[in-house]
């Protein structure tokens, strides 16, 4: 009888908890839908219909574990409760209209690898907080309106395999502890207002296949450390003050190619801006 009794009220917990847990991130998910104007999406929602059928959401064992509402005429500022959202894997939010600061809650969603909000209007700094989601694989804030530093803390993102902030107004030095993003592939600062020289530590991530630069206001050499990198297939560093003006290269041997560059010679290759 003991044992029945107990196995009926890790039932009742074990559901009130499910329960419990699918109402927060509910209601966390009305928040967004009202803070960002969710009746004049281009996919709106049934706010009366579970949640597992809403536009952009996806929902394993009763929780919400990816948003992926690009080009949905998102508009306004998001919502504090976005971080109610504990067991998000994903957030996609490119292609709309979004505005105002990022919510410093963010930071509770610990399970996050991929935060896509390029292509808005999200203004101020890019938060320190951000450093705190170690499982981050992908951060994508280019195309928006953020000003300041790189948060040194962005160098604690050791899984980090893309880290694109082009396009923004993004000021300071490039962190030398940038090595310390050893599984890195992707790196775009392109397009900002950022100085001081290329750090050399960047020669450090064997895994880079992109790095874009350009159109800041770099200045020194390019290290010839840079050779080193023999995943390199684009590299753009065009257009800053740097004491050699460098052409963007793109092609399957780089450290060829970069030595040609770093000779003055002239290259034209096809580059692809994500």
């Amino acid at each position: 009888m003991k044992t029945l009794k107990l196995l009926a009220i890790c039932f009742f917990v074990t559901t009130y908890s499910f329960a419990n847990t699918s109402l927060t991130e509910k209601d966390a998910l009305i928040a967004l839908y009202n803070a960002t104007k969710g009746a004049e999406w281009s996919a709106t929602w049934d706010l009366n219909a579970s949640m597992d059928t809403w536009h952009g959401i996806k929902v394993e064992d009763n929780k919400v574990i990816e948003i992926n509402l690009q080009f949905n005429n998102l508009q306004g500022e998001l919502p504090q409760e976005i971080g109610d959202l504990t067991h998000l894997k994903k957030i996609n939010l490119g292609f709309n209209k979004l505005t105002g600061k990022l919510p410093l809650t963010i930071k509770n969603l610990k399970e996050l690898t991929s935060l896509e909000l390029f292509m808005n209007g999200f203004e101020g700094s890019i938060p320190s907080e951000l450093g705190e989601l170690k499982k981050l694989e992908a951060l994508k804030l280019y195309s928006n309106k953020f000003t300041g530093d790189i948060p040194n803390s962005l160098m604690n993102l050791t899984n980090l395999k893309e880290l694109l902030l082009g396009s923004n107004f993004l000021t300071g030095h490039i962190p030398n502890e940038i090595y310390a993003l050893s599984k890195l592939k992707k790196l775009s600062l392109m397009d900002n207002k950022m100085d001081g020289e290329i750090p050399v530590e960047i020669a450090q991530l064997k895994d880079l296949e992109e790095l874009l630069l350009s159109t800041n206001q770099f200045t020194g050499d390019l290290p010839m450390e840079f050779m080193n990198l023999t995943k390199l297939n684009t590299m753009m560093v065009s257009d800053n003050n740097l004491n050699e003006e460098f052409t963007s290269v793109s092609g399957k041997n780089p450290p060829s190619l970069i030595h040609l560059e770093m000779q003055n010679a002239t290259a034209t290759m096809d580059i692809e801006k994500e």
